[in-house]
């Protein structure tokens, strides 16, 4: 009994010992853990610092306090009604700027749809509050959080809150245009956090730094009108949006008028004082260019922008410039030319080689065009970013932007250069030379005076796709250079219905377009370069670039924290599409070249981007 006693006994304290080492090792791997956790939360709290601000920018911060007036290019107190009359080109079938179907009418997302933020054109990209009063965002800017102004209302009366935030966000992330559901497809989650605000989410391996900025600019729409499909219809009912404006008339084809909304929620808001002064807003729509140019200067609207020199010249002649009815004005911008180019439909077979887009390239003659064409006046277009501290144009390669790009992609980019020089540099009786050896070397060759394919013996035929005489003016001498080594320009000139419904379906060999750019390029070069966007209808990759080089370095220019990282990028872009031949460059303007009417003036400060028409107002009587 006495043995087992004993072997209970130290049967309990071999137990007990056992539960105490057991329980100090709880404790002390909770203390740890504890200890880790508050480690962790420090560690993040001075990581990651919250912001909570009325604005925001792509690198750098917004050059307005919170106290400002209006922006810069704005009149504190410019004269109030009267009717703009504006002129377009075609028709239109929809009132809905969202989705890819139908073509919708004239000023319809800026007169009568807004965005959460508003963005200022004085600055290179800088948001303020608009329908979202405020935001929040951590340093890393991860995520974002909308606050939503207590005052904003939709048009019909009916309050703008988060649930319709989120019903936009999901309808054009899912049926919007290509842009609209290639950025939003990249939020990884969505909150509404309280009956005012609502959280978006980015992925944790999302580097892009501009995503917050773009869903800032996301257009809100009314729920309670385009829910139950009503989004995906492309018809000719009156939209309801929270704009300045709402729609007065529909013409179609011929007329759409705006007229001021008198109860507009955000019209004190200083990010629009100056703005959205005309109390209508009328916008005629002619079948082509000639007849709107001849309209205008009739004295049927007050606003013609000048593309071509010839008329430019011309205008300076007529009796109602002389006698002031009619302003020239010569605008300067103080962003990139942006590029006007001839886009080569590298999914058509013909056009997939480099060498034979190079040797096209070579062909078009821009020195004799803007001589006898142009009066001179045209500049030649070299890159991308044209005119402004972004372009790669005479400017060395860099130690970082040769890191950025990686060496296979440098060493590419050389060879594509050197090649070019090769052939730009010589006059153009040599340039034909030189390119008819690059098709030769392809396996061209020329039997009776047409340049055919050896094997296939197909001749080498190209359609340009045009939609006005002003295109053929040019397009007739290309033609010309390209008959002396056999090459047949098909010149196709069609409606611009006809040209539009082409155009985003990418059937065509080769297109004019005009990419804008702005000194803060970002997601939309996606839109326009990016492999994703090649097949996808609407897009304006209309080269169907793919290519992982230029991919990878749209990454780096929207993951960029520094402007040194953000200009190496941009410009190494720019080098990567020059080398690639996807655009024959053209040429820019010196200026804008804006012809107005008496009855209208403009702020005496320009916004970055030259002239902006909604704010501009009616001459004082």
């Amino acid at each position: 009994m006495q043995i087992k006693n004993f072997k209970r006994r130290k049967r309990f304290r071999n137990n007990n010992r056992f539960y105490m080492t057991l329980n100090i090792k709880i404790k002390t791997s909770f203390s740890l853990l504890l200890v880790f956790l508050i480690i962790q939360s420090v560690t993040k709290t001075f990581a990651t610092e919250i912001y909570e601000r009325e604005s925001i920018s792509m690198h750098g911060e917004p050059a307005l306090n919170s106290d400002f007036d209006s922006y810069q290019h704005a009149e504190i107190n410019p004269t109030q009604g009267g009717i703009l009359r504006l002129a377009s080109l075609g028709t239109y079938d929809s009132m809905n700027p969202f989705i890819v179907k139908g073509r919708s009418a004239y000023g319809i997302r800026n007169h009568v749809f807004e965005s959460l933020l508003s963005r200022n054109y004085s600055e290179p990209f800088s948001l303020y509050g608009l329908i979202a009063e405020k935001i929040t965002f951590p340093e890393d800017r991860k995520w974002i959080e909308f606050h939503i102004n207590k005052n904003a209302y939709f048009s019909d009366g009916k309050k703008i809150s988060p649930s319709d935030v989120l019903f936009s966000f999901n309808q054009l992330r899912e049926f919007g245009r290509p842009n609209h559901r290639n950025y939003y497809s990249r939020v990884k989650e969505v909150n509404i956090t309280s009956n005012d605000t609502i959280k978006f989410t980015i992925d944790e391996n999302d580097n892009d730094r501009e995503l917050i900025l773009i869903l800032g600019l996301m257009p809100i729409l009314p729920k309670h009108v385009y829910d139950n499909g009503k989004f995906l219809e492309a018809n000719l009912e009156v939209p309801i949006g929270s704009g300045p404006y709402i729609v007065h008339k529909i013409d179609q084809g011929k007329n759409i008028t705006y007229k001021k909304d008198p109860n507009y929620w955000a019209k004190d808001l200083a990010v629009n004082r100056g703005m959205y002064n005309f109390e209508k807003i009328s916008v005629d729509y002619y079948l082509d260019d000639n007849s709107r140019f001849e309209a205008f200067k009739a004295g049927l609207f007050d606003f013609y922008q000048v593309w071509d020199p010839t008329r430019w010249n011309s205008l300076k002649s007529e009796r109602k410039v002389r006698d002031g009815d009619i302003s020239l004005l010569n605008i300067t911008r103080r962003t990139p030319a942006g590029m006007l180019g001839l886009a080569l439909n590298t999914r058509k077979e013909i056009l997939s080689d480099i060498n034979v887009r190079r040797a096209l390239s070579a062909l078009f003659d821009f020195e004799w065009i803007n001589k006898n064409l142009y009066h001179g006046l045209y500049k030649r277009t070299v890159g991308f970013y044209d005119n402004s501290y972004l372009s790669s144009i005479d400017t060395p390669i860099s130690s970082l932007e040769m890191k950025l790009m990686g060496e296979s992609a440098v060493e590419t980019y050389i060879i594509n250069s050197r090649n070019s020089k090769l052939i730009d540099k010589k006059n153009m009786r040599e340039r034909l030379q030189s390119a008819l050896s690059i098709f030769q070397s392809n396996g061209y060759i020329v039997e009776n005076s047409k340049l055919i394919n050896e094997k296939t013996r197909e001749p080498f035929v190209i359609e340009f796709l045009i939609s006005d005489k002003r295109q053929e003016k040019y397009a007739l001498n290309y033609k010309k250079n390209l008959e002396k080594i056999g090459i047949e320009l098909i010149i196709t000139m069609v409606d611009s219905t006809q040209y539009q419904k082409r155009k985003q379906n990418f059937d065509f060999d080769m297109i004019e377009h005009f990419w804008y750019a702005s000194l803060s390029p970002g997601n939309e070069q996606y839109f326009y370069w990016g492999s994703e966007s090649a097949q996808a209808v609407g897009s304006r990759n209309y080269s169907g670039i793919n290519d992982q080089n230029i991919d990878n370095m749209i990454d780096n220019m929207i993951a960029s924290k520094t402007k040194e990282d953000f200009i190496a990028a941009t410009r190494s872009l720019d080098r990567l599409l020059i080398s690639g031949h996807y655009v024959i460059p053209l040429f820019h303007w010196p200026h804008q070249w804006v012809a107005t009417s008496n009855k209208v003036s403009q702020p005496a400060t320009l916004s970055l981007d030259g002239y902006k028409i909604n704010s501009w107002f009616i001459n004082a009587e």
